[in-house]
């Protein structure tokens, strides 16, 4: 099977540029993700509101969450296979208008059937588009040097932009109801396929460049389309790392990721502050806090997983979860007090760092396949966090609290970092056959 590590031999003149473009691709890759990010932080804001206005148990509302939040991972590793055969920019322009359209039409609905047709189905399917594997692409094509820091910097995009925009979101929808809110999500998708058609090309080679920090010697060749379809490509590197052990291990450890944060935490820690009577706006700030916090933590966790075993940095950052959100059922109150302030930065400290070191490990198990395979494992991510959203709300609405789920997550975490203390320190050949060993 021709893949894309493989190229043409013709080569191509070398461009100068004063600012290498993969920092203007890197800069378009960030404002993209925060565009469709926008949609990610109207299920918390728009719970409430649902729920007073349709009657529709929160086990239901969540539940079309849950429908999103699975088919935001499962498309990850097609849409990844998909850029291969058509392009960067142009999966990326299609799934930014399909989140728009989603965005909108729950504005006219009058069914729960509706709400997961365009939260589930429609949204599911753009966000998928632009999930992580997208960054892992962007990355491994673009940059050598740096690609830990610019991974930490376009994956903090995503949760970023998600919490930052909670607090406009609420007031929206406080003041002037959640279908404006709805509105403003749909504008800020379509507002970023401009910049898109503009400055996210596909590959170095488009501008007669290598990648940002190349070595020198390195040829500018064409990238060689791989012959498979998408789906055949996708389903090929899942069969193929579902035979090793590190897979596993990287794909269970994530589940519970999605778990803790978008499932769990993103999902259901404002209804719950809500719950000890706690105002939607100074929830969702909170909330927002765990954004700004999560741009410092990503960062500096993409700057550590150039300089340190990942597998280390995955132990401490799942171990340290898990303890804060075993203290989380008992800082709950009706007043912003100071001790929920520093679960707040901590867990914006810690939302998402897990996600440089888990590229770099699947990087280093799977080389050129590592893209559609961290597809695959980010997948796993959002199983978890489908299974979270739509367990807490049922939790919620036959105990009346959400303190066991709080509980779960935590002990479940301590799960996650002794699997990922547990992934041996070896390279995959996943284009040969396995041994069971590995």
């Amino acid at each position: 099977m021709t893949t894309t590590d493989q190229r043409s031999e013709r080569t191509l003149p070398r461009a100068t540029f004063r600012v290498h473009p993969a920092w203007w691709v890197a800069a378009v890759t960030f404002l993209t993700i925060i565009g469709a990010a926008g949609f990610r932080a109207t299920p918390g804001v728009m719970m409430n509101p649902l729920h007073d206005e349709f009657g529709w148990p929160m086990g239901v509302i969540g539940g079309a969450v849950s429908v999103n939040l699975l088919l935001y991972g499962l498309v990850a590793p097609f849409s990844a296979a998909l850029m291969e055969r058509l392009g960067v920019q142009r999966v990326v322009a299609g799934a930014l208008v399909l989140v728009s359209i989603g965005s909108l039409l729950p504005i006219w609905m009058t069914a729960s059937w509706q709400l997961v047709l365009s939260w589930g189905l429609l949204v599911g399917l753009g966000t998928g588009a632009m999930a992580m594997a997208l960054v892992a692409t962007v990355t491994g094509r673009w940059f050598v040097t740096s690609r830990g820091l610019v991974t930490g910097l376009l994956t903090a995009a995503g949760a970023t932009g998600q919490l930052v925009f909670l607090p406009v979101l609420a007031w929206l929808a406080e003041h002037s109801g959640w279908r404006s809110a709805a509105l403003a999500t749909g504008a800020m998708a379509l507002l970023v396929v401009p910049l898109v058609l503009w400055r996210l090309h596909d590959y170095p080679s488009d501008l007669g460049l290598t990648a940002y920090g190349a070595p020198a010697g390195t040829p500018v060749a064409r990238p060689v389309r791989p012959d498979g379809r998408p789906v055949r490509l996708a389903l090929e590197a899942l069969r193929d790392a579902a035979r090793t052990k590190v897979f596993w291990l990287l794909a269970g450890g994530f589940a519970i990721c999605g778990i803790s944060t978008n499932g769990l935490v993103g999902t259901h820690f404002i209804p719950a502050a809500h719950d000890h009577g706690m105002p939607l706006t100074t929830a969702a700030g909170l909330l927002a806090l765990v954004g700004i916090f999560d741009i410092a933590g990503t960062v500096f966790s993409g700057w550590l997983t150039d300089r340190i075993d990942p597998r280390v940095l995955l132990g401490v950052y799942y171990t340290l979860r898990g303890a804060s959100l075993l203290l989380l059922p008992s800082l709950f109150s009706d007043d912003l007090h100071v001790n929920m302030l520093a679960f707040i930065i901590f867990y914006g400290l810690d939302w998402v760092a897990t996600v440089p070191p888990t590229i770099a490990l699947c990087r280093q198990a799977f080389g050129d396949r590592a893209p559609i395979v961290f597809g695959w494992v980010f997948a796993s991510h959002q199983i978890g966090a489908a299974i979270a959203a739509t367990g807490a709300g049922l939790i919620r609405d036959q105990l009346g609290t959400y303190t066991p789920a709080w509980y779960i997550a935590g002990a479940l975490c301590f799960a996650a970092a002794v699997m990922s203390m547990s992934i041996l320190k070896r390279r995959v050949t996943i284009d040969s056959p396995l041994a069971d060993g590995i």
